[in-house]
């Protein structure tokens, strides 16, 4: 039942949906807050699994980061 579920003219059907309750404009911020939203989904899972690593990328994160100077 659920193989079927999402063949390609079924996203087509979705997309244009889409299009149509949001708009063009809209699409592209809402794709962007999905995205960052499934990231930080995913770093939090890594966190509570290994919480090694994830100390590692804070400290990674952190050179990274530019200093203002004042």
């Amino acid at each position: 039942m659920i193989e079927g579920l999402l063949r390609p003219q079924h996203l087509l059907i979705i997309f244009l949906v889409l299009l149509v309750l949001f708009g063009g404009k809209k699409l592209p911020e809402l794709g962007k807050g999905l995205g960052e939203g499934i990231k930080g989904f995913k770093d939090s899972m890594r966190s509570v699994t290994n919480p090694e690593e994830d100390e590692a990328a804070k400290a990674k994160e952190k050179e990274k980061e530019p200093t203002l100077k004042a």
